[in-house]
């Protein structure tokens, strides 16, 4: 007797295929708990390295020598930020954070990390438009789009070829958007990155950008990556375009819309001298001594008399035992045995009027999933420059510890 087991077999496919997602999903969520606790410490070492240098630099005239090194410093500390914001990005950990940019100065300070991805047997040109137009866009979003296209350009290649990025201004008609899926008429900033690889068929292309979806061996993809240009593409209301041929290469044509607003400030070096001042009496906890230090100088140098404690327990006896006013609580919202949350709560309970600003390394998606912070809470997160720092201690004593 024979029975047709098609549906069966079909069922069992969709199940290892469910599993298999299931199992990948898994991955990444644990890859980002991971970039989570990396960022925390990594971010809490980088608050120290940028917060001296800029004391120092702030001491150090600009014609003496040691001005141009410790400038060098200072900028090799914003990278490493920018290097921690890519990695949670790559998690999915970092609440995006937009601004106004030049995207040939963001790629163009890329190039080298994307040299290092691709290896040396492809060659790696750059084409710029000198006029560019400006877009609204957070940067560790379109380092996440040139890391993804640029691995699977090299994969694509495999072995030795070559990986060309280009940018252009694009006004976009009616008939021009017809060819293009989503695109509607305007201004846009297109960002072109084609390689010279073995190219898709039309039946992959179809596929490209769905979740899991990957044409690589077991082990070797994700499956994700372009799903996450995809995604990061239409949260910045743009839109991409494949063109693909086997063994002719592929382009991806992605379209930004154009902003006319003005440039976001880079972090250019802000005289330390010109922050905000004051003479309240703040309580700071921190349980990282050096990062402790490094603030409470900050605070006593700007006028503010500082009580310090390391831990939330030694908070709470010293505000016991402390005969003056506290105007406001400035603490680390992620701490052993309590956090900062719970802390500010208790303190409150006893000075009503107290004000709370909150300092974290962790991503502030960890933060709000665990409930750590209240709508409209104030939060610094680290590594952050002095003069932000004495900015948002001067805000929250002024508008109190709730943004209006």
């Amino acid at each position: 007797m024979l029975s047709d087991i098609t549906a069966r077999k079909h069922s069992e496919s969709e199940r290892e295929k469910l599993q298999a997602q299931l199992l990948q999903a898994q991955k990444m969520e644990s890859i980002g708990r991971l970039a989570g606790g990396i960022a925390h410490d990594f971010n809490n070492m980088l608050s120290v390295i940028i917060g001296n240098t800029e004391l120092a630099l702030a001491q150090v005239p600009e014609p003496d020598p040691m001005h141009e090194a410790l400038w060098e410093i200072l900028c090799a500390g914003r990278r490493s930020a920018t290097l921690t914001r890519q990695l949670l990005a790559f998690a999915r950990q970092q609440t995006i954070q937009p601004r106004v940019l030049d995207l040939n100065h963001l790629v163009s300070g890329t190039m080298k990390l994307l040299g290092r991805l691709i290896g040396e047997d492809i060659e790696l040109l750059w084409s710029a438009q000198s006029d560019l137009w400006k877009v609204h866009i957070d940067p560790a979003q379109v380092d996440q789009i040139l890391a993804n296209l640029a691995v699977n350009a090299r994969d694509a290649i495999g072995g030795v070829g070559r990986v060309v990025l280009s940018t252009s201004n694009a006004v976009l008609n009616q008939v021009e958007c017809g060819a293009i899926i989503g695109a509607i008429p305007g201004d846009y900033v297109r960002l072109s990155i084609s390689d010279t690889g073995c190219g898709m068929d039309k039946k992959t292309l179809d596929h490209i950008f769905e979740p899991f979806f990957t044409t690589k061996e077991p082990g070797q993809g994700t499956g994700l990556g372009l799903a996450t240009v995809y995604g990061v593409i239409k949260q910045n209301n743009g839109f991409v375009h494949v063109y693909s041929e086997p063994g002719k290469g592929t382009t991806f044509d992605i379209y930004f819309p154009r902003s006319e607003s003005a440039l976001t400030a880079t972090g250019e070096l802000e005289p330390i001298a010109d922050a905000p001042r004051g003479g309240e009496t703040i309580l700071l906890v921190e349980d990282e001594e050096n990062v402790l230090r490094l603030v409470r100088g900050l605070l006593a140098s700007s006028g503010y008399t500082v009580l310090v404690a390391t831990s939330p327990q030694q908070a709470i006896e010293l505000e016991r035992d402390c005969q003056v006013d506290i105007d406001l609580l400035v603490t680390d919202l992620v701490m052993p045995g309590m956090n900062g949350h719970e802390l500010a709560e208790r303190l409150i309970a006893s000075r009503p009027g107290l004000k709370c600003l909150y300092m974290s390394g962790y991503p502030a998606d960890v933060i709000a999933h665990h409930g750590l912070l209240s709508l409209g809470e104030r939060l610094i997160q680290k590594p952050f420059s002095l003069r932000l720092l004495a900015r948002s201690v001067r805000e929250s004593l002024d508008f109190g510890g709730r943004q209006a």
